[in-house]
């Protein structure tokens, strides 16, 4: 009998054993990577805060066809459905990050706040002003950061701060393409002046990385620019009868080229802040890469022509103004680009994907725990 209680004693410590090795060795749940996340940006990962912004007034994107795709109602996004920002959130466990405005004074931001605003510039408006252009007066990545400090001082006064912090993901940008669109986009401006702004976007979104590390972040993720070259609005503004101006995907050359200039300008400096800081990760994600798949091979993403826009009006390129009047090229899920501007929720799922499962970041988000 006793030979048998040891028996018994023997397996139920092998059982513990066994048990407390597969808990150890298990990969951890997404859902406990970060409890929250702060986000910088513009309309690209907008959630809400420009449309709470314009109060009563009428908007086109307070109407559908805006959200007809996953929430069925408009939400404030620029899209017809998630947007960047969301599948992030969804992957790593997380709700939805809400629009920091609607709860600017009160919110307690339990699980992040989105910070980023149609329209919005890394630039100050009157960086641009100097160079004779006037752009809109949208929140730009200065303002964004001082509502980001009140809200901190207010859910985590004193050393909190730093603990709130740490254990959040920031997700800073994409920001910085309306500094160049507002100028490449107006045909009164020269396009290699654009070039100029370049080293001044890069330090503006990296003086602000630098500033979130001194309040106490540990993983921020900064993106970089789009393939600007195959945005419809760009092509269709800026179609030429000259064949060796397109590349193989019948994108504009310069253009795309611009923006690869601008992302290598970035991704240098990203690198010297992550030796600066080596107990900081800094994930640079590379938007170009990953949206590049999509005109490279969009029949392997369900897609038809991605130089199209869904949501517009006629010509090659379908641009003109979305709204409830607006024509809809077929089904959202086969197209990449949703208003001529901006993508759809199929084409950012792509790109996210991209980034969260690699390779377009290093490391990928969800393996950056």
């Amino acid at each position: 009998m006793a030979s048998e209680r040891q028996g018994h004693r023997s397996i139920s410590s092998c059982i513990l054993l066994v048990a407390a090795v597969l808990l150890l060795s298990a990969p951890r749940s997404s859902a406990s990577c970060y409890k929250r996340i702060f986000a910088f940006g513009d309309s690209i990962i907008d959630t809400g805060n420009f449309v709470y912004s314009t109060g009563s007034a009428p908007n086109a994107l307070k109407e559908f066809p805006y959200g007809m795709t996953f929430f069925h109602h408009p939400t404030g996004r620029v899209c017809d459905g998630r947007v960047l920002l969301d599948f992030y959130a969804q992957a790593l466990g997380l709700p939805l990050v809400q629009p920091s405005l609607p709860e600017q004074r009160w919110g307690q931001c339990t699980f992040g706040a989105n910070f980023a605003v149609f329209a919005a510039t890394a630039l100050p408006p009157e960086y641009f002003q100097r160079r004779g252009l006037s752009i809109p007066g949208s929140a730009n990545l200065g303002m964004q950061m001082g509502w980001f400090k009140e809200v901190v001082q207010r859910i985590a006064p004193g050393p909190g701060a730093r603990r709130l912090l740490g254990e959040s993901l920031i997700i800073l940008g994409e920001i910085g393409g309306n500094d160049y669109n507002f100028w490449l986009l107006n045909n009164n401006k020269t396009r290699e002046t654009a070039y100029q702004f370049i080293p001044d976007v890069v330090n503006r979104i990296i003086s602000i990385a630098q500033e979130l590390i001194d309040l106490g972040a540990k993983t921020i993720m900064i993106p970089g620019n789009f393939p600007i070259g195959c945005v419809p609005k760009y092509l269709n503004d800026h179609q030429t009868g000259n064949r060796a101006d397109y590349d193989q995907f019948g994108c504009l050359r310069w253009y795309n080229d611009f923006s690869m200039r601008h992302n290598t300008a970035l991704f240098n400096e990203v690198n010297r802040l992550r030796a600066r800081h080596p107990w900081v990760k800094l994930i640079y994600a590379d938007y170009f890469g990953a949206a590049m798949e999509i005109f490279k091979n969009p029949h392997r993403f369900g897609i038809g022509d991605p130089l199209v826009a869904c949501c517009g009006g006629g010509g090659r390129y379908h641009v003109g103004t979305c709204d409830k009047h607006s024509a809809i090229m077929g089904s959202p899920a086969n197209c990449a680009n949703w208003d001529g501007i901006h993508m759809t929720e199929k084409a950012y799922n792509v790109i996210a994907d991209g980034v969260l499962h690699g390779p377009y970041a290093n490391p990928a988000l969800l393996h950056s725990c």
